[in-house]
């Protein structure tokens, strides 16, 4: 790319924001060059908005520590700076949605890592590895827009990660009922064991709407482009308990799963590994080589060995075995802030940026 795209960051200041700062340091396509967060945030540095709630393992990026952080609120002003912008804003679903429509009618696409959109009917809800294709509704989307440039794109809840692309890996097979526990990491929450020390040796077996959205979400994943709409797919039926866990990054399932044609083992592992979509064969620059890797020894995937697979884009699969009640069991584990949040809606972004759909403005 001749040029780097000029990014902005909306919620620039939380966890996922900073996230969204980290990954994107020295990007080979995208450049930040605006910070947006709340009133309170606006009018100082990046460095003095954020202050000691940098959350991430690296240091924060010199590049943005000077940039003057700009009201979310004041859309115009944020949209005439970039050519796309990033969504992790932290509002109600009402206002999630209004502002990112916001931005989208200035024709400044947005790709968001927020739910608020998950379930319009015209907006992408993609995992690029799996249905990149459902890009497609855009176009229906513009027109109800009224935009020639600006959209929404989301990318799914990060609690299926860890086990949806199985489900698109085996879909030859037809998986049809599916039993999941997600055991989830305390950064799903945005918090750390600084500032959530309660979580130490604690579980908690309540996550507010992460039932749900494990539930339902993988469904519209796998479902298909029908009319200027995504419709999502009837099977398989799946049941979700989402347990909050003391860990600080990676989500683990411990899966059961039920086929309509029952494949063997060895089958299932090669769809596994072999497995791959269109940011492997565009060679995206965030997409892993290898999107799911199968793990042999009995004790894995763990979170301290595993979670960085793929700098945090691969996803972990082990413990596949026979079940005397389902076909087969397995525990997944994938990374939730990186491919489960900001580094799964970077990846979004590259895919729409390689398929024309973010251009420079």
């Amino acid at each position: 790319m001749e040029q780097k795209l000029k990014v902005g960051i909306l919620g620039a200041t939380g966890m996922v924001g900073q996230r969204f700062i980290s990954l994107l340091d020295r990007h080979p396509w995208f450049q930040v060059v605006t910070v947006a967060a709340s009133p309170r945030s606006a009018g100082k540095t990046y460095e003095e908005a954020v202050g000691g709630r940098w959350k991430m393992d690296t240091p924060m990026p010199e590049e943005v520590k000077s940039l003057v952080v700009l009201n979310v609120n004041e859309v115009e002003k944020v949209a005439d700076t970039v050519d796309f912008v990033f969504s992790a804003v932290d509002m109600t679903k009402d206002e999630i949605k209004a502002i990112e429509e916001a931005y989208a009618k200035t024709e400044t696409p947005v790709v968001s890592n927020n739910s608020a959109h998950r379930w319009t009917p015209d907006v992408p809800m993609v995992v690029p590895e799996i249905n990149a294709g459902h890009f497609d509704v855009i176009p229906a989307q513009k027109k109800r827009l009224g935009t020639d440039r600006g959209f929404i794109a989301v990318k799914p809840n990060c609690s299926i990660q860890s086990y949806a692309p199985c489900l698109a890996a085996w879909g030859e097979f037809g998986p049809k009922e599916v039993v999941a526990t997600t055991y989830q990491a305390i950064s799903g929450a945005g918090k750390t064991f600084q500032d959530w020390p309660e979580m130490v040796e604690n579980i908690i077996p309540y996550i507010g709407g992460e039932e749900e959205k494990s539930e339902q979400e993988p469904l519209r994943v796998l479902g298909e482009v029908k009319d200027g709409e995504i419709v999502k797919a009837a099977l398989p039926k799946i049941t979700c308990q989402c347990i909050r866990v003391p860990v600080l990054n990676g989500h683990t399932a411990a899966v059961f799963i039920n086929f309509e044609k029952k494949p063997s083992k060895e089958e299932l592992i090669d769809r596994l590994v072999s497995y791959q979509g269109f940011p492997q064969e565009a060679e995206l620059p965030s997409a892993p080589k290898q999107f799911i890797q199968y793990l042999e020894d009995d004790n894995r995937p763990q979170v301290k060995m595993d979670v960085d697979f793929q700098r945090g884009m691969g996803v972990s699969i082990g413990r596949l075995r026979e079940d005397s009640l389902f076909d087969f069991k397995f525990v997944g584990l994938s990374h939730n802030t990186v491919r489960g949040a900001a580094g799964g809606a970077v990846l979004c972004a590259e895919a729409l940026t390689a398929k024309g759909y973010i251009k420079a403005k």
